[in-house]
């Protein structure tokens, strides 16, 4: 059994570091006050996108811009990586385009750390990046994405971040990749790799499609899709390409967003696959190195009309409070952000238009998205980052504009949002050309905040100023026989009387081109809390945990106690 002595040490240390401090308030946000607060400028963020955005109208311009949240020193902070995109024929920088990792101070802010942490240049366009800790060391190493090829960086341990893709084998060579997800698909300890492939490109010789004699972006379907890529880790920081071994390479298809969770509760990890005009993935695990697409039974794949929506992010999560995962997809303007409600069989039931979220999404095109309890109410809402492609969009459409907002919508508990976004701070006033987005507590005080990529423009990093006023608890969970991460871990919290619960996963991918803070947070303010609190923990490999004793506001150490059956 996990010893309650090591969470409640770890509860001291985290609340030690934390910016604002761990605090145990009943009510909720103060009449008037904003949600979230951009402290990027405050924070000493000063880093900016680029693009390579050209008359060539080159699509990878316009499709780029991860983040991730790492703690890459083990400080107890959560540290920021933002992803660049690239130098294209004719979109040229009058700086070396760089990537930018920067560390967080606490209350000081932010540190860029970029070159003393041995951030390389890498040669290729930046897509996305995928955080974990894939040799199980217990340090956080990035994974990033884009094109021509992709570039995995080992963290040694002494705050440096070393090229090891070659000797790992994940370059995943000649691909333009979008997102990436580590996951555990064989449950035998070591971390898996998904990545999502887009297109065929050639930046030399691209399509070109023009609007009134100007040069625009060509529709996505004049790019030729590509099937996905999986590598299965071997254990000894190498990996191998067993796409073709799992079935996968027969779906080719323009692929963007990627989660994994286990959908069906057999215990094996599922992939879940936004695509871009191309029917969407739902990725069974056989459970024997193996996936069987089952989108089409369970009515993912199109829209009820029957067509492949312009996929972009993803995400899961239990909306309706039965214990599986739910779906949200972000699509086009008017094709509406999609809203599935898992019951733990086939088909899925699409609830966009009862929800709410399709008036909400309507005018947008979606990008990153992520499920959060901003408020610490105990139900999961939905923060998604919009902008558009087309920049003469305005000219042809009154209902749709080129840069456009941050959407917060909260949950009402009873299955419909509420749009939340006039009231959420002025980021969401602002409208921009956002792209990725990943969601984390970056000053450990139990809510979480936001860091959104813009294009060719400074980041958005939102605080939350709210969410600390209701009751909350977090985990900080570490796999034994199991990835140490815990991706795939289920971590069920158990009401007074056993009845009462919420579930969480920690979840592979997810959202667009980005990562989130790996960490379980459960907010506490719908729910009877008493001075303590239990919960259930399903490992990756298959071992559950008992762990009682939890006190709430404030971060536990859990550790899998036991050897996986």
């Amino acid at each position: 059994m996990t010893s309650s002595a090591h969470a409640a040490g770890a509860a001291l240390r985290f609340c030690s570091l934390a910016l604002i401090g761990c605090r145990s308030l009943a009510g909720a946000e103060a009449p008037g006050q904003e949600v979230f607060t951009d402290i990027a400028s405050s924070a000493g963020i000063e880093w900016r996108h680029f693009s390579g955005e050209s008359e060539d109208r080159l699509l990878i311009e316009t499709t780029c811009g991860g983040v991730g949240f790492l703690d890459f020193d083990n400080d107890g902070y959560l540290d920021i990586f933002f992803v660049n995109g690239g130098e294209t024929p004719n979109g040229r920088s009058g700086r070396p385009v760089r990537h930018g990792l920067y560390r967080n101070l606490g209350r000081n802010g932010f540190e860029n750390v970029t070159d003393q942490a041995g951030i390389p240049d890498l040669d290729l366009f930046g897509m996305g990046v995928a955080v974990a800790d894939f040799d199980n060391d217990g340090f956080a190493d990035l994974y990033i994405t884009g094109h021509p090829r992709n570039a995995l960086l080992k963290n040694d341990g002494k705050a440096r971040f070393l090229d090891v893709t070659d000797q790992a084998g994940v370059g995943n060579l000649g691909e333009w990749s979008a997102s990436a997800a580590w996951f555990d698909f064989n449950r035998d300890g070591f971390l898996d790799l998904f990545v999502t492939n887009y297109a065929t490109l050639s930046t030399h010789d691209p399509p070109r499609c023009e609007y009134s004699g100007e040069a625009v972006y060509c529709a996505q379907t004049a790019y030729q899709g590509r099937p996905p890529t999986l590598y299965r880790g071997n254990g000894d920081g190498t990996f191998a390409d067993v796409t073709e071994r799992a079935g996968l390479r027969q779906l080719k298809g323009r692929a963007l967003g990627v989660v994994t969770v286990d959908i069906d509760e057999d215990g094996w990890p599922d992939v879940f696959v936004a695509r871009d005009a191309s029917p969407n993935l739902l990725l069974m695990n056989r459970g024997n190195g193996t996936f069987e697409d089952r989108a089409l039974e369970a009515e993912v794949a199109y829209s009820p009309d029957g067509i492949a929506r312009a996929g972009m992010g993803v995400d899961a999560g239990d909306l309706n409070g039965d214990g599986t995962p739910d779906f949200v997809v972000t699509n086009f303007d008017t094709e509406f952000h999609a809203l599935y409600y898992n019951s733990g069989s086939f088909p899925f039931e699409e609830v966009t238009r009862r929800s709410g979220l399709g008036l909400h999404s309507r005018p947008y095109v979606g990008w990153g998205t992520s499920f959060l309890d901003y408020d610490n109410d105990g139900d999961l809402d939905l923060i998604t980052a919009n902008g558009h492609l087309n920049h003469l969009i305005e000219r042809t459409r009154h209902d749709v504009t080129f840069e456009q907002p941050l959407i917060l919508l909260e949950s009402d508990a009873k299955g419909a949002f509420l749009n939340r976004s006039d009231t959420a701070g002025p980021a969401f006033r602002a409208p921009s050309l956002h792209r990725g987005l990943a969601v984390g507590d970056i000053d450990n005080d139990g809510d979480p905040d936001v860091a959104v990529m813009r294009l060719n423009s400074q980041p958005v990093v939102l605080r939350n100023n709210v969410g600390e006023a209701r009751p909350w608890l977090g985990l900080v969970l570490e796999g034994t026989s199991s990835n140490r991460d815990a991706i795939g871990a289920k971590v069920r919290l158990l009401g007074p009387d056993q009845l009462q619960t919420a579930v969480r996963w920690v979840k592979g991918g997810s959202s667009f081109l980005s990562s989130s803070d790996k960490r379980v947070l459960i907010g506490l303010g719908g729910k009877a809390v008493s001075d303590t609190l239990s919960l259930e923990i399903e490992w990756p490999g298959g071992a559950k945990d008992q762990v009682s004793g939890l006190v709430p506001n404030r971060y536990h150490d859990v550790r899998e106690s036991r050897m996986t059956e």
